[in-house]
Formats: C-alpha cells, structure tokens, sequence
C-alpha cells in the first residue's frame, strides 16, 4: 500500500482525469479517461508534474513534448529490456510473491526515464541533494534525487526503518547515485537516475551471484533473506523491491509509484 501523502497526491491526479484531457497542442483533440491506457493513468498519477497527457498513442509531457508510447514492434523479454518503450514497462504486474519470469519493473524506457532525471550524468547531478539514512542506526549521508521528491519519500522509509534494530544489518553499508551500465548489458543502471537505494550487500542474494552461467530466459532457485518487513514500508512510499523478481535482487529498491498503482488498478480491474 501507498503511504497516505503519496495516495493523495494519487487521488488529487485521479480526479483530474476521470472527465476528460486536452493534448497541449491540440485543444480540439480530447482523450476520454477511458481510451488513456492504464499504464498511462498510473504514469499520470505518480508523476502529475511530468506527464499530462494522452492521445493518438502519444503520452504528453508538462514541457509540450511527446513520447511515442506503444512503437508497435513484437519484442522478446530481452529485447524489451534492451528497447523498450513506455507501453512495455507493464509487461509485468509487480506480484504479492515471487512468480516465475516476473520482473515487474525491470523493464525500463531509458528516454523517459532520462527525460526526466536528466539525460546525462551532469544533468542528473543537478538534480542531486543529500540526505541521512537512518541516523540512530547508520547515520551515512546519501545522493538522491530531489526531482517528485524522490528524497522526501526516501527520508520517510529511513525514519520508518531507523526504528527497528534488529534490521541493522540490512540496512547498512547504503549506496545510491552511480552513473553506469548494468553489468553485461548496453542499460543504463536505474542508480544512474539517482532514484535507488542498495543496502545490506552482506545479507543479499543477487540472481548473476547465484547463477553465473543463467540467462534471462533461464529457469532459476530463488533466494532471499531480507525480512519482507522492510520491502513493506519502502513500498509505502513508492519504492519497488529487486526481491519480489524472479531475476532476484534482494539489496535493491527503486522508486517506482506507477508499478504500485498499476498492481493496485489491475487488482481492482480483475476483481
């Protein structure tokens, strides 16, 4: 569940779009709620200073500019990890529980998310503001990103965490900000947006650690010892956990509101 300020915010992005959405630079084109794609409602709501819109499978940005959203080409797993546009970031409901081939979040569009922390590693850095994780219990100064505040909400999880020693040593040893590729791939890493958190390394299994020689398309063990209490309030205040992945990576939390939602919208869909 979403934190109560996060879920306002949510609320508050909702109504405005429950009647209908202008494009920006077309006042005659008007999408209804209903032909906006859910993705795109949840895009809208977690991020209601950057995404305002959409029409004719554009998603509309604040700044007048548009993104192709669904480019319309059939792509395996790895190819849209590799290329993916907006509309392949919901190839996966995030899950309660680890499910076979489930990444929910693992897939990216790196032009969006470039866009908006910054499309280089200086434009990013501008972005950057500091502060401490869990003061009683680690007490280290921290990179984050202030953009959708980022670092509020990541403030919020350490003063939640910061209340339960016997998570020390989970919680230790952080590490944020680091412009680079994800290991044996072409990707820029989400901790090159500033927007992630990896911890407890000692504690962590990590699915490349386990299996060397797997694929992305290979079958896999899971592992994990990371207590789900801890993913519990990251997840309260819009952060997703490498833990609940088949492709397993129990350290990492990354701000993601609009995976949250659309778990939400598509628990509400089904049911």
């Amino acid at each position: 569940m979403l934190s109560l300020g996060l879920l306002m915010a949510c609320n508050a992005a909702q109504t405005q779009t429950t009647d209908s959405i202008a494009t920006p630079n077309d006042t005659n084109t008007v999408a209804s709620a209903e032909a906006i794609p859910l993705f795109v409602q949840c895009l809208m709501e977690a991020y209601p200073e950057h995404i305002i819109g959409y029409a004719d499978n554009l998603v509309y940005w604040s700044d007048s500019t548009t993104m192709i959203y669904d480019d319309g080409k059939e792509k395996t797993i790895v190819e849209m990890m590799d290329n993916a546009d907006i509309e392949d970031m919901s190839h996966w409901v995030y899950p309660d529980e680890v499910t076979a081939f489930n990444d929910a979040g693992r897939i990216r569009c790196e032009a969006f998310f470039k866009k908006m922390y910054g499309e280089t590693q200086q434009q990013m850095s501008r972005n950057l503001t500091t502060i401490t994780w869990c003061p009683s219990l680690v007490g280290q100064r921290l990179n984050i990103s202030k953009v959708n505040n980022i670092n509020r909400q990541l403030q919020q999880v350490s003063a939640a965490l910061d209340s339960h020693p016997e998570w020390k040593a989970f919680l230790s040893g952080p590490s944020t900000v680091n412009w680079r590729v994800v290991a044996g791939t072409n990707r820029l890493s989400p901790h090159s947006y500033g927007i992630t958190i990896d911890m407890g390394v000692k504690q962590s299994n990590y699915w490349k650690w386990d299996n060397p020689k797997a694929s992305e398309t290979d079958s896999i063990g899971y592992r994990n010892r990371f207590p789900s209490g801890i993913a519990d309030i990251f997840e309260q205040y819009g952060f997703i956990w490498g833990g609940r992945w088949y492709h397993y990576d129990n350290m990492h939390f990354e701000y993601r509101p609009e995976v949250l939602l659309y778990k939400q919208r598509m628990k509400k869909h089904r049911s």
